[in-house]
C-alpha cells in the first residue's frame, strides 16, 4: 500500500468511526465530537507551525488558548455601563498612566548613553509609574467588582458578533506571543520549555483572579451564538415540515442542525488556516524555516535572523491557537477560567502533532481527529468493556464495583498506549513529514 493510499485510509477510517458513534449513540453526540476535533485540529495546526516548522517548544499552549477564549467575552458582551460608571474613569486614568510610564522607558532608553545611570533611571521610572497606577486602579476595581457582583462586577465587552471574537482571539494570542518571544525566544529549549508554562500558569491566573475582567471563577455564560437557538428552530413552522418530512424528532432534529451550523463555520475556519499553512510550508519562506530547525548555526552562517524568524512564527502558531480558544468559547457558550488546565489543553494538543506527524499539515488534522476522538470515547468503551467482562459477577462484587469506578481511567490508559504504539512503529508519526524536494 503507497504512502498516499495509507493517509486517505486513515481519514476514511475516522469518518467511519464518526459513523459508527452517530448510529450507536447518538448523531448529537457524533457532531459533538466532531466540532471539538475540529477546534482541536486548528489548535494542532498551530502547535505544528511551531514545532514542525521551526521547532520551537511551547507548553504554554493553554495560555494562547486561554486568551482567545477571553476574547469572547470582550467581544459578544454587552457593556455593563453601571461598572463603567463606578470606575471606568479611574480604570482608563491607570492605563493611561501605564502608557504613560512604557512610553518613558522607551524614550529614556536611548537618549541615555551610560549604561548604569540608565538602568537606575528606568528603575525609578516604573517603580514611580506602578504606584501611581495602582493608585487609581485599586479603587476601579473595587468600584466595578462591587457592582451587582452576584451577575455582573465585570466590564462586560463591547456587544459586537461573537465571530468577530476569533479575530480579536487570534489578536490578543499573537500580542501575547510577542511579548513572550521578546523575553524566551533565544533560550535553550528546555529553558523555553519552562518559561512558556510559567507564562501560561500566569495568564491563567490572571484570568481567574481579576473578576473586573472576566469575572473570575464566578465565569461570564450566556454568550451570543453565531448560529440559531433550538428552541427558536423548534417553533419554526418551515423547520417543523422539514422534521416531519424526514420523521425525525424536532428536538433532536434541532440539537443536530445546530451542531451542523458550528461544523460548517468551523470547517471553513480550519479550511483556510489549513490552505495558508500548506502555501507557507510549501514556500521559499517554510524552506527556510525548515532549514533553521534543522542547523539553525549553519543558518545564522549563511546570514538568516534566527530569533527574528523564530519569532514570527511563534506569533503565527500561537494567532492560530487563539482562534481556535475562541472558537471554543463561542461552541460551548460561556467563559470558564477554571477549565484550562495543562493535560486538556497543553499535553493532549502536543499528542496530536505527536501521533499524527510534526512538520506535515496533514498529520495535524488526522492527529486533532484521532486524539480527541479517543479522548472522548475511551470512556464510554472502558465502561462498556467493564461491564461485558464483569457480566458474571453479582452487582455487590468489590472486584465488579472497583472495575466499573476504574473505567474513567480508560482514557488516561489509552492516550499513553497509543502514544507508545505510534512512537515505537511510526516514529515520525501517523502522516509523517514529506522529505521529497519542493
Amino acid at each position: 500500500m503507497t504512502g498516499n493510499i495509507r493517509h486517505i485510509l486513515y481519514f476514511v477510517i475516522m469518518a467511519a468511526l464518526l459513523l459508527v458513534v452517530g448510529w450507536t449513540q447518538s448523531w448529537s453526540v457524533s457532531l459533538s465530537i466532531l466540532n471539538l476535533c475540529l477546534v482541536s485540529a486548528i489548535m494542532a495546526l498551530g502547535v505544528n507551525m511551531q514545532w514542525g516548522y521551526a521547532g520551537l517548544f511551547n507548553v504554554g499552549i493553554m495560555g494562547f488558548a486561554a486568551l482567545g477564549g477571553m476574547a469572547g467575552i470582550l467581544v459578544s458582551k454587552e457593556p455593563v455601563w453601571d461598572a463603567w460608571s463606578a470606575g471606568g474613569l479611574n480604570l482608563l486614568a491607570a492605563l493611561v498612566v501605564l502608557l504613560i510610564t512604557i512610553g518613558l522607558i522607551l524614550h529614556l532608553r536611548s537618549k541615555i548613553a551610560k549604561p548604569g545611570m540608565r538602568n537606575l533611571v528606568l528603575l525609578v521610572i516604573a517603580i514611580f509609574g506602578f504606584f501611581i497606577i495602582r493608585l487609581f486602579f485599586n479603587p476601579a476595581v473595587e468600584d466595578i467588582e462591587a457592582v451587582n457582583a452576584a451577575k455582573e462586577g465585570y466590564l462586560g465587552g463591547i456587544g459586537a458578533p461573537i465571530l468577530i471574537s476569533w479575530l480579536v482571539g487570534g489578536i490578543l494570542a499573537a500580542g501575547a506571543a510577542w511579548i513572550v518571544g521578546k523575553i524566551a525566544l533565544g533560550l535553550r529549549a528546555d529553558y523555553l520549555a519552562i518559561a512558556t508554562l510559567g507564562i501560561a500558569e500566569i495568564i491563567i491566573a490572571i484570568l481567574k483572579n481579576e473578576d473586573w475582567l472576566t469575572r473570575g471563577v464566578k465565569n461570564v455564560t450566556g454568550l451570543p451564538r453565531p448560529v440559531p437557538y433550538e428552541i427558536d428552530l423548534q417553533h419554526y413552522d418551515w423547520f417543523i415540515s422539514w422534521t416531519n418530512w424526514l420523521g425525525v424528532g424536532v428536538v433532536e432534529a434541532s440539537s443536530i442542525f445546530v451542531k451542523l451550523c458550528y461544523a460548517g463555520l468551523f470547517a471553513i475556519v480550519l479550511l483556510i488556516i489549513f490552505w495558508l499553512a500548506e502555501r507557507a510550508l510549501r514556500s521559499p519562506w517554510g524552506r527556510m524555516m525548515r532549514a533553521i530547525r534543522d542547523n539553525h548555526e549553519a543558518a545564522e552562517a549563511m546570514g538568516k535572523d534566527v530569533t527574528g524568524q523564530h519569532l514570527q512564527i511563534f506569533i503565527l502558531g500561537s494567532a492560530v491557537v487563539g482562534i481556535a480558544g475562541a472558537m471554543l468559547t463561542t461552541l460551548d457558550g460561556q467563559f470558564t477560567p477554571t477549565t484550562y488546565n495543562p493535560l486538556r489543553f497543553t499535553f493532549l494538543i502536543w499528542v496530536m502533532v505527536i501521533v499524527g506527524g510534526s512538520g506535515n499539515n496533514w498529520g495535524s488534522v488526522l492527529g486533532g481527529f484521532l486524539v480527541w476522538f479517543v479522548w472522548v470515547e475511551a470512556e464510554p468503551a472502558g465502561l462498556f468493556l467493564m461491564d461485558l467482562l464483569t457480566s458474571s459477577l453479582a452487582d455487590d462484587n468489590n472486584l465488579k464495583k472497583h472495575l466499573l469506578e476504574s473505567a474513567a481511567h480508560m482514557r488516561m490508559i489509552c492516550m499513553g498506549t497509543i502514544l507508545l504504539l505510534v512512537l515505537r512503529f511510526h516514529p515520525r508519526g501517523l502522516i509523517p513529514e514529506s522529505t521529497r524536494h519542493l
